[in-house]
């Protein structure tokens, strides 16, 4: 892991980002590990449906940012993670009016790809949604 001077891990900034418009807050990293949390509200839900629940996208958006988040630090100075894949399979429906929880393990550290498992559950600890997510090592863009 590459920690800056505070010996916080590297990670790309959340202002004025997809993250931070869907309330997803990173809570812990570490070498290989990474929990983050997401509300389940008007701009993660699904209002076209008759009761307000999780929309899967924002599961998947989820899924792949805790994987990115997890491997900017382990990635090299003028390198970055860039995610190429993601699948997931979603087996509960969450209401409105509470979150969920992320928590991604690498299962694969290459020099050019990263493999992460990302499963989302409830604050019960039901699982939601387990996903795979590919990310491709790149040079830094300006």
């Amino acid at each position: 892991m590459k920690p800056n001077q505070t010996n916080e891990p590297r990670l790309p900034r959340l202002a004025d980002s997809l993250p931070e418009h869907l309330g997803i807050k990173i809570e812990e990293v570490e070498d290989g590990y990474i929990k983050a949390t997401m509300p389940v509200n008007s701009r993660t839900s699904r209002p076209s449906q008759p009761t307000d629940i999780l929309n899967g996208g924002a599961s998947l958006a989820l899924a792949e940012i805790v994987a990115g988040f997890g491997s900017y630090p382990l990635c090299e100075e003028g390198t970055m993670p860039c995610g190429i894949q993601v699948s997931a399979s979603h087996v509960r429906m969450v209401p409105v009016g509470t979150h969920v929880e992320a928590v991604g393990k690498l299962i694969h550290r290459g020099s050019t790809q990263h493999v992460w498992n990302v499963d989302i559950t409830t604050p019960e600890g039901k699982l939601v949604s387990t996903a795979r997510v590919v990310n491709l090592i790149i040079k830094e863009r300006p």
